[in-house]
């Protein structure tokens, strides 16, 4: 089947192909073409049963869909191209990346998984949505979509509300059907374009562990965790993805960073993130990044990177260790600042006040018992704080 589809962008650019996730049509990467068509010869298209791309009887499974794009680029004469999918989308990208790697010149997972179980889960959904509808699906799938206040807004609830209802029944629920039988971590190891991972912190349907066994298993493989983002991340964090795109699969941006500029390991940047939420907490991390400015960004960046993504996610040493070993050094150098932050941390790590105590202990020995003093009536009154809070 030769799928529906538009192509926007220079003639002689480089061909870089756009696919949707279930319940979506192509308008999906509305806020992506005004960006992606300076730089590449767009190719929008619908996925089987979505959009302007008629439905065939189900089940279906990730080859047909991924022979549906390769349908396409033949009927256009592409060779190569350059491939991003949300979701399904990014579904599709993964096995025409195993299985025609020749076609494929660079990719871009988005809020995907490599295998999505329970299959069952998935045969449910197909088997209700053709008995009752993609209509039933609005409300249920906007929560997954988008982070509350996002979903809230009636422009949204209009367009994608309405992408969903007008989803074909039969091709929703073939595409439901495709994703209950796909496994592809096994073959991950196959991929051989430059990849790029995207994931939502706030994504319910793909949470970002989906993303970072994706780069677990696909040499070379980037991720970027983005804040304030659920499963539609392109639509909710547009221009963020616009630039990650853009400098993935341009020569001068592959292998940056998206602030600075600077090399990075490939995987670190949203692994640190993860990390650094896990050790301190949202409502730090949130504040932080709320008063993060475009001076401050490219140091914000490099703490993500280096302190939370490679030392804090070493394995070399555990939480609890790491922590008391930290709240030693920032006693010992009197940061009082960092080390409330690190004792509340100290503290989420599983680490008991009474090793707390040992900790300044030594500090008193071998740092001095003035900064022991100081750490000591710092740390006693978060703690009493703590013991409060828990009603201790």
């Amino acid at each position: 089947m030769i799928p529906d589809y538009e192509l926007t962008g220079p003639p002689q650019a480089p061909v870089l192909v756009l696919s949707n996730s279930l319940g979506t049509d192509r308008t999906m990467w509305d806020e992506q073409l005004p960006e992606l068509s300076g730089h590449f010869r767009v190719l929008r298209y619908d996925q089987r049963g979505h959009g302007k791309t008629p439905a065939t009887p189900g089940p279906y499974d990730l080859e047909t869909l991924g022979r549906d794009v390769l349908d396409l680029l033949d009927h256009l004469d592409i060779a190569e191209a350059h491939f991003a999918g949300v979701s399904l989308g990014g579904m599709t990208g993964m096995w025409l990346a195993v299985n025609a790697p020749e076609r494929i010149g660079g990719l871009a997972l988005l809020c995907t998984s490599a295998e999505l179980g329970p299959p069952e889960n998935w045969r449910e959904r197909a088997a209700f949505v053709r008995a009752n509808g993609t209509r039933e699906m609005v409300d249920s799938t906007l929560d997954r979509w988008f982070t509350a206040e996002f979903a809230s807004r009636p422009d949204v609830v209009t367009k994608y509300g309405g992408m969903i209802a007008a989803s074909d029944d039969e091709g929703y629920a073939g595409c439901c059907e495709a994703i209950a039988g796909m496994n592809l971590r096994d073959r991950l190891g196959g991929i051989t374009a430059p990849t790029l991972v995207v994931a939502g912190y706030d994504d319910p349907a793909t949470p970002p562990k989906h993303a970072e066994r994706i780069v677990a298993g696909v040499p070379g493989a980037r991720l970027s965790l983005l804040e304030r983002a659920a499963h539609l991340a392109n639509v909710e964090q547009a221009e963020r993805v616009n630039r990650l795109l853009v400098e993935h699969f341009t020569p001068e941006g592959e292998g940056m960073s998206t602030t600075s500029g600077e090399p990075v390991s490939p995987e670190v940047t949203g692994i640190g993130m993860t990390v650094r939420r896990q050790v301190l907490g949202d409502e730090h991390v949130d504040r932080a990044i709320e008063r993060k400015t475009e001076f401050t960004e490219p140091f914000q960046d490099f703490i993500t990177r280096y302190a939370w993504g490679e030392l804090w996610a070493s394995e070399g040493m555990d939480r609890p260790t790491r922590s008391c070993v930290t709240l030693a050094i920032l006693a010992a150098t009197g940061c009082h600042d960092e080390l409330a932050m690190h004792v509340r941390a100290a503290r989420r790590n599983g680490v008991e006040p009474s090793t707390i105590r040992e900790v300044l202990m030594h500090v008193a020995v071998y740092a001095g018992v003035p900064k022991a003093n100081s750490a000591f009536a710092l740390a006693d009154r978060i703690l009493d704080a703590e013991a409060d809070e828990n009603g201790a």
